[in-house]
């Protein structure tokens, strides 16, 4: 299954899917990792946590206007539902999350 057909069935979830576009080479990248696992580890099973490499997904990150990295964006049942470009705190992207749990 090609990478692009992937993603779309993934980001379907009836649950929110937290996405990370991202590069090896990007440091700030590397600062989001981190929050990402504590907040996989806070939400357990409730949410899913995907990280989208720009440098090999490229048609993914254009589809989604991604045009500086990181850019974390939620998903829910195939929607985009809220985008940040750049370093983001464990206490918003909380926050975000638990909005789109209520829904």
């Amino acid at each position: 299954m090609r990478a692009t057909s992937r993603f779309k069935n993934i980001i379907k979830s009836d649950k929110p899917v937290v996405v990370d576009f991202y590069a090896d080479w990007c440091q700030p990248c590397k600062q989001i990792q981190p929050v990402l696992c504590e907040l996989k580890s806070n939400f357990k099973q409730s949410i899913r946590v995907l990280k989208v490499n720009v440098d090999y997904n490229p048609n993914i990150a254009n589809q989604f206007q991604v045009k500086s990295i990181p850019t974390v964006m939620v998903f829910k049942s195939g929607d985009l539902q809220w985008s940040k470009e750049g370093l983001i705190l464990l206490p918003e992207l909380t926050g975000v999350v638990n909005q789109y749990l209520a829904d």
